[in-house]
């Protein structure tokens, strides 16, 4: 075994091992905070692949901008600090059998499929990514940029929605969690 590879089943383990704590955890703030440090795994598997860019891209979009959009709206609901309830048996049943067909399907994919090692270097360089994003031809990614790009806009809408309470919402609130001072 390789440097290279122990290097990289170390960052796929911290990837996959930061997933899954940030699904099983019970308080919302540090399954967030999980997810930020998996999103971080994945920019280093970019880094990995010396595709420096991808990675810049990684961490800008997702941890410093997705991440942080997220833990804004958490910390925007009323209920931020508690524990999420447990997940009820089926639910977990459900969890492992799809995780074990994903499992399978991925195995039967590459039994299928012939996933030889190609001896030709991936050169992307910033341009050629520029170029490709921007194509609207086939194999091109200006659609997929644009769909981002709303759903991104549709996320900040959401979060501004739920920013801007009501003040007479917030007093009806408390008079109905309070109801021996009423208010005359």
């Amino acid at each position: 075994m390789t440097a290279s590879q122990i290097i990289f089943y170390i960052i796929s383990a911290f990837v996959l091992g930061t997933g899954i704590l940030s699904v099983t955890a019970r308080k919302i703030f540090r399954s967030a905070i999980w997810l930020l440090f998996s999103l971080i795994g994945i920019a280093g598997l970019y880094f990995w692949m010396q595709v420096e860019f991808i990675a810049a891209v990684q961490i800008v979009i997702y941890v410093g901008g997705i991440v942080v959009l997220i833990i804004f709206s958490i910390f925007l609901t009323q209920q931020s600090g508690k524990e999420m309830p447990k997940s009820s048996m089926t639910g977990g049943i459900a969890s492992a059998l799809a995780v074990l067909f994903g499992f399978v399907l991925s195995c039967l994919l590459i039994w299928q499929n012939d996933f030889s090692l190609v001896a030709k270097n991936f050169d992307w360089t910033v341009a050629q990514i520029g170029a490709q994003m921007l194509n609207t031809g086939d194999g091109g990614f200006a659609l997929p940029f644009e769909v981002v790009s709303i759903l991104l806009l549709a996320a900040m809408i959401g979060c501004i929605v739920i920013a801007m309470k009501s003040p007479n919402l917030k007093s009806e609130t408390l008079q109905t969690q309070n109801p021996s001072n009423p208010k005359e």
